[in-house]
């Protein structure tokens, strides 16, 4: 708790022009608010447009997403206690990291794919300095560890040199006509899928069904005005802002900072139009998986399948091992898990209430397998991701 009457100043150099920055900053609001007071200067820019700190400010620490070395030097400078929100420049003696888990973001994507069937995959991010490259180094050894081949783009430049819109078009067309089809795609973040849609979508390749594309990140007006609406890995911009505040807060009044980077894995994908496909070779196995999709939600179980398809459980079974890894009872466990799992994120339905929205008899029932699946009890996995 801040001293009685005190107002606390914090530097709060994250952008406000996509809905990340807008998410963390809320955060930060969260806790202050709770904590305060606090007087946040947000988003103070110099002459360039570059985020620095004015010279006459003077205050008690800085939340930033560190963005440059210049940055980085002159808030060290000032001696003052600082958190870092951003993986660009994270691992600095004398800064603090509350980032995103880019491990947990890899995972969400690749597991995002491969439930839909797809067995090749890249990762698009042309050169840039808003971003790191350990986004694409924890996809890219993801997908390699599990036995595929990661093909990524690599326009021979290095980030900070301006390329024109016509000469990025023809590198990105040239690197699409060189993928086989279909592929999965990774975007760095919302703004560089976009691109990629729209590069697809003038040359004429189809998305999804030849090139479906995942952002790497959330920016909501971004994926919704694409064409088509792209999906997109929900980072957890707000518990980033609420973490990094609380441990910005601790470091003012003199507690021992943490050891490691705190690492907030994001919320989930939000499964937009631009990867709703199945890339399987198998009518059977697809028609399968559409009957589940359409109906995992209601009593079903894997008769009714049988009743819709001239298969037999065995081959239907061998199939669905064959190119899901799954059986088709786990699939239709997995569909309802994960309409649980949304509806805790997005909803304030209770436990009762989402169990049987999602196809399970009660919340006893739900509460089993959500805890065998994800680790935790619902309440608790709610908890969480609708921190602060």
């Amino acid at each position: 708790m801040s001293d009685m009457g005190y107002l606390r100043r914090v530097a709060v150099l994250v952008e406000t022009d996509d809905s990340w920055g807008c998410s963390v900053i809320r955060g930060i609001y969260d806790y202050s608010r709770r904590q305060g007071p606090w007087n946040l200067l947000i988003d103070p820019s110099d002459r360039g447009q570059r985020p620095l700190l004015p010279d006459r400010w003077n205050g008690d620490g800085v939340i930033a997403r560190l963005s440059s070395r210049l940055q980085v030097d002159q808030i060290l400078s000032r001696g003052l206690p600082i958190v870092n929100v951003d993986t660009l420049f994270s691992g600095l003696d004398g800064v603090y990291d509350v980032i995103t888990d880019d491990a947990a973001r890899a995972r969400q994507a690749f597991d995002h794919f491969r439930d839909r069937g797809f067995e090749q995959f890249a990762y698009f991010a042309p050169p840039n300095v808003r971003y790191s490259n350990s986004r694409g180094e924890q996809f890219i050894e993801l997908v390699r560890s599990e036995g595929y081949q990661c093909h990524q783009y690599k326009p021979g430049y290095r980030a900070g040199r301006k390329i024109t819109w016509a000469e990025q078009q023809r590198r990105v067309t040239r690197w699409l006509s060189s993928l086989p089809r279909p592929i999965a795609v990774l975007s760095v973040d919302a703004h560089r899928g976009r691109q990629l849609a729209e590069t697809c979508q003038l040359t004429e390749v189809r998305v999804p069904d030849e090139v479906a594309i995942l952002a790497g990140d959330t920016d909501d007006l971004m994926c919704e005005v694409c064409t088509p609406p792209l999906s997109s890995v929900a980072v957890a911009g707000r518990r980033i802002g609420f973490e990094a505040a609380a441990l910005l807060e601790r470091l003012i009044v003199g507690q021992k900072p943490p050891a490691e980077p705190t690492r907030i894995p994001p919320n989930g994908v939000i499964a937009r139009q631009s990867t709703d496909i199945l890339a399987i070779d198998d009518d059977t196995v697809v028609r399968a998986l559409r009957f589940i999709q359409a109906h995992a939600f209601r009593d079903i179980v894997v008769k009714d399948i049988l009743r819709e398809l001239p298969v037999s459980r065995r081959s239907l079974e061998i199939q669905f091992r064959k190119f899901l890894g799954r059986s088709p009872a786990e699939e239709i466990r997995r569909v309802r898990l994960e309409k649980g799992r949304e509806l805790l994120s997005n909803s304030d339905m209770s436990i009762a209430e989402i169990a049987s929205a999602s196809g399970f008899a009660n919340g006893t029932r739900f509460g089993v397998a959500f805890r065998k699946k994800f680790g935790m009890a619902p309440l608790a996995y709610r908890k969480q991701v609708t921190k602060p």
